[in-house]
């Protein structure tokens, strides 16, 4: 039995023809409407797997077509096509279900490898199964905050689309796990979901891990070495503090992200691999392009589907729940008898600020739990720097204080000292955090480690 054809709806009678002829080079079979009456009347005919859409038609437009079409049969993958300055569009539609978004003009390769993913991912994922009840928190998420119930929706939104997901959130709110759970929740579940640190990656060697090297490319390179993207080939690449990455090795993942295509260092071919990205910082991205630290036209490729992870301070309850289910694992762990926390550390949790978010939490009960045994969590066994008197409001915002590094100190010395001086004057007034300090200089700690362990290179 032959599998139904591809359905191409394109407008442009040129642009049809080119696009059908590559098709059937390909060996697909496909068949062409001119307009969305037709292109609606000919998917209730043929039930297609996936559409070909122009999103620019010149009776209805493109966006109302596709919802019109995923809610008649929501397996359908949708590939939309779009002008480059329609980009924003293009997003608005991945965002409401489409598979994948091309931009004219776009060459053959990436055009084939659309079309390859989206009936490979109609193989593996057949029918889209009715979405579980929304309270109920996927992977291994804790907590019904109604911040949280969002954040559920969307993964479970996305999951088992193409679309590419930015994650962001300060540090210690659980971006890790909310890319966990997009990959675990998408028909790409059974395949390999890799993580890759830009910010703890020292810049030379990124390009290798990225995209991997072969023997003899550089000093060291002993043998062929694969890198994240194809070992993340079939599955997910999440690329955790994207916005640390060198401006150069963003050129080359953009490259990848339009074809489709990698190519190791020191290899003379490249090859292609089937990988959806994930993305996260605990930085403004957008903020990141104004500065220009950050391409734009990369933002507005991975920037397709947003997803904010809200800190523990936003979450309400849901601190109590994280620190009971906390103390229940290390509890086990650690032979302990605890079974609850006191009501007094219940209050206290839920008017701390915490900085440090989910991760600080866990490190508290971590602390608490090694230290201390009852059945109870008492206010004297926290930490002592947890709690500041009585009451533990929530900070306010430090004002900007002016700094105390005398400028005539600065004069005559190169950018590298002065950034070293600045570097470790912050530390220093944050009693040798350097999660704090990175949080006052705006970079990420792995970049404040990274610096500080070249110095010591270089000592």
């Amino acid at each position: 039995m032959t599998s139904p054809p591809l359905l191409l709806i394109e407008d442009t009678p040129s642009l049809q023809l080119v696009y059908q002829s590559v098709l059937r080079s390909a060996g697909h079979s496909v068949q062409c409407s001119d307009d969305a009456a037709s292109g609606l009347a000919a998917f209730r005919t043929l039930e297609p797997p996936v559409v070909l859409l122009d999103l620019m038609l010149p009776d209805r437009d493109g966006l109302d077509l596709m919802g019109e079409m995923l809610a008649l049969r929501p397996e359908t993958r949708v590939i939309v096509i779009t002008a480059n300055g329609s980009i924003n569009k293009a997003v608005a539609a991945m965002r409401a279900g489409a598979h994948e978004f091309l931009v004219k003009p776009f060459d053959e390769q990436r055009f084939l490898a659309a079309i390859d993913n989206a009936l490979a991912d109609t193989r593996r994922g057949g029918a889209a199964a009715p979405p579980p009840r929304a309270a109920q928190a996927p992977g291994n998420f804790i907590g019904t905050s109604e911040p949280m119930i969002e954040v559920y929706a969307k993964i479970r939104s996305v999951a088992r689309s193409m679309a590419t997901v930015f994650i962001t959130g300060e540090s210690g709110t659980g971006k890790e796990l909310c890319a966990e759970a997009v990959h675990d929740l998408s028909n790409r579940a059974s395949a390999p979901f890799v993580p890759l640190n830009c910010g703890a990656i020292p810049t030379e060697l990124l390009e290798s891990e990225v995209f991997g090297h072969v023997k003899g490319a550089f000093t060291g390179a002993i043998s062929d070495k694969p890198g994240a993207a194809a070992a993340a080939d079939g599955g997910t690449l999440f690329l955790d503090e994207i916005c640390e990455l060198d401006l150069n090795l963003q050129t080359k993942l953009l490259r990848f992200l339009q074809t489709s295509t990698i190519q190791p260092v020191g290899a003379t071919r490249s090859r292609k691999v089937n990988v959806r990205i994930v993305c996260a910082t605990n930085r403004d991205p957008l903020q990141e392009v104004r500065r220009g630290r950050f391409r734009e036209d990369l933002y507005y490729r991975l920037h397709v589907v947003p997803i904010h992870m809200p800190p523990l301070r936003d979450r309400g309850s849901d601190v109590v729940t994280l620190a009971e289910a906390a103390l229940a694992r290390f509890a086990r762990e650690e032979g302990r008898q605890f079974q609850s926390l006191d009501a007094d550390v219940k209050a206290l949790f839920q008017r701390l600020d915490w900085p440090g978010n989910v991760r600080q939490l866990l490190n508290v009960m971590r602390h608490v739990v090694v230290l201390n045994d009852g059945p109870a969590v008492t206010r004297a066994m926290l930490p002592a720097e947890l709690v500041s008197g009585p009451e533990a409001p929530r900070r306010a915002a430090p004002p900007q204080q002016k700094s105390d590094l005398p400028l005539d100190g600065l004069i005559g010395r190169t950018m590298a000292e002065i950034e070293r001086l600045v570097i470790e004057e912050t530390i220093a007034r944050h009693a040798g955090s350097v999660p704090k300090a990175a949080r006052m200089l705006d970079v990420s700690p792995s970049t404040l480690y990274r610096k500080m362990e070249a110095w010591k290179t270089r000592a």
